[in-house]
């Protein structure tokens, strides 16, 4: 799967924040790490100027650069980064740099600063009001991250595209399996005309119907579906079907299956056992229900009949005794020298 499907790390969605810059003169820099697309409204002025949808700072006029240290939503591998210059033409910046670190608790800014920073991408060249995409190789979890801009200017978003990397030391004995904070991730689905299925996992709640997962309208006799691998190989036993907000247009019905790709193939449908059979849902409620099956699973495929929206999937359950070791042992072996 490509990078740039997977989670971003520093979304304010994930809890992701910025902890520190050394400016912010012209525009915040917690506009970085806000999920929502970069937004501008020409000839709109405030006290230092024309106001940006982004991090901007203000011109050097001595050697230098600026940078904003972002705290990431949930520790993990960065496979991608996206310095978003969106809106921002004759003063973004010229070249960047991201570095990364992991640093265990939560450490001040003033800590941050001496911590033992690795390079993820080099100073690199930027177009303006472009999405500048950077591919990853360092192996190794990050708990933050650095974006250092040469001299000065505006970015208006920063995507740290990854894969979480859980803290076992962390997780309860029961807890969500589909969480994406957790580790888990949507790997498939079979429409995402109004919103991405990786909403179905995200944290918290959902706000409004635009913060969920929903389809376009079918017009023939099938159901749409998305698959989640989870966390780690587990025994669900609570699901919650979200469909808040979803009024006129929620699924009528859904069902939970599990597979478990150790043992078997995904692609198989022998493979994939009940979870929840086929069960009537209501508009704009939050459902849940009690799971008899006791067989671990690795994935999960949530179908939905015929189509619509749904705000958010929990599947509340336990790792097995070797998904649990597992999440240990890549958790140390992420780990950097």
């Amino acid at each position: 799967m490509s990078w740039r499907l997977s989670p971003d790390l520093a979304s304010r969605l994930l809890g992701g924040s910025v902890v520190a810059a050394n400016d912010e003169f012209f525009a915040a820099r917690d506009n970085l790490v806000t999920d929502a697309p970069p937004s501008f409204a020409a000839q709109t002025f405030g006290p230092k100027g024309q106001v940006y949808d982004g991090w901007e700072t203000r011109r050097r006029r001595e050697p230098g650069h600026d940078w904003a240290i972002v705290r990431l939503g949930a520790p993990g591998i960065v496979r991608g980064v996206v310095v978003d210059t969106a809106y921002f033409t004759g003063n973004f910046p010229p070249y960047a740099a991201v570095e990364g670190v992991a640093v265990d608790g939560y450490p001040s800014p003033a800590e941050l600063s001496s911590a033992p920073w690795a390079p993820l991408v080099a100073k690199s060249p930027l177009a303006g009001d472009t999405r500048n995409e950077f591919d990853v190789t360092d192996p190794h979890r990050c708990t933050h991250v650095r974006l250092t801009i040469h001299p000065d200017g505006g970015v208006a978003r920063l995507r740290v595209h990854g894969e979480v990397v859980p803290d076992p030391a962390l997780l309860p004995a029961v807890f969500d399996l589909a969480a994406m904070e957790h580790g888990a991730l949507v790997v498939g689905c079979s429409n995402m005309f109004y919103g991405p299925p990786h909403r179905l996992i995200a944290p918290g709640l959902a706000r409004v119907m635009g913060e969920g997962w929903e389809t376009a309208r079918r017009r023939d006799d099938g159901n749409d579906w998305a698959v989640v691998k989870l966390a780690g190989p587990g025994v669900v036993r609570v699901a919650e079907l979200d469909t808040s907000h979803f009024k006129g247009n929620a699924p009528g019905a859904a069902s939970l299956r599990g597979a478990d790709a150790r043992s078997a193939d995904l692609d198989d449908p022998a493979a994939w056992f009940d979870i929840l059979p086929r069960t009537r849902l209501q508009p704009d409620t939050r459902h849940r229900f009690p799971i008899p099956s006791a067989t671990p699973a690795t994935h999960a495929r949530l179908d939905i009949f015929p189509d619509g929206g749904m705000a958010r999937l929990r599947l509340y359950g336990e790792l097995t005794g070797e998904g649990r070791a597992a999440l240990a042992a890549r958790w140390q072996s992420t780990s950097r020298p």
